[in-house]
C-alpha cells in the first residue's frame, strides 16, 4: 500500500474538529489586555504611593510576576490558560508561569533534583538567549559609539 500524503491531509483535516476561532480570539484578547490592565493600575497605584516612574514600573512587573507565581502554586493559572490560550502567555505572567509549573511538576522529586534541576527547564533558554542577545547588543552599541560617537 503506498502513502499518499495529500490524501492523507485532505483525510486528516476533515476528521479533525474545527477550531473555533472567535472564541479563542475573544477569550485571548479579553484576558490578555485584564492582565495588562491589572498591570496599568499596579502602575498607578505605585505611582500614587511617590514612587519615580521607573521604579513603579518594576514594582508593577514584579507584583505581577509574583501574582502569576502564586497562581499557578494554586493551580489557578492553568486552568485561566486553558480558557485563554496566548492571553496569558504573552505578558509577563507566562514567563513566571514557564519557571514555576516545572518545579512544581518535579517537587516529588526533591528541592535540589527535583526543583532545583528542573525549574529553568522551559525558561532558561529564554534567559540565555535573552542575555546573549542584550550582550551582543551592547557591543554592538558600544563599537557604534566609539567609531560614530553621538
Amino acid at each position: 500500500m503506498k502513502f499518499d500524503k495529500e490524501k492523507y491531509a485532505k483525510e486528516s483535516k476533515k476528521g479533525a474538529p474545527r477550531s473555533p476561532l472567535l472564541r479563542n480570539g475573544f477569550a485571548t484578547f479579553w484576558v490578555g489586555g485584564s492582565i495588562c490592565l491589572v498591570g496599568e493600575l499596579l502602575y498607578r497605584f505605585f505611582l500614587s504611593l511617590s514612587l519615580l516612574p521607573k521604579t513603579a514600573s518594576v514594582s508593577a512587573t514584579v507584583a505581577l510576576v509574583f501574582a502569576s507565581a502564586l497562581l499557578t502554586a494554586l493551580g489557578v493559572f492553568d486552568s485561566i490558560g486553558r480558557y485563554a490560550g496566548a492571553g496569558t502567555l504573552v505578558p509577563v505572567t507566562g514567563f513566571a508561569n514557564a519557571v514555576v509549573s516545572p518545579a512544581i511538576d518535579t517537587k516529588s522529586e526533591g528541592l535540589i533534583l527535583g526543583v532545583g534541576a528542573k525549574i529553568f527547564t522551559v525558561a532558561g533558554p529564554v534567559l540565555l538567549f535573552g542575555t546573549l542577545a542584550g550582550g551582543l547588543y551592547g557591543v554592538l552599541y558600544a563599537l557604534y559609539l566609539l567609531f560614530f560617537g553621538m
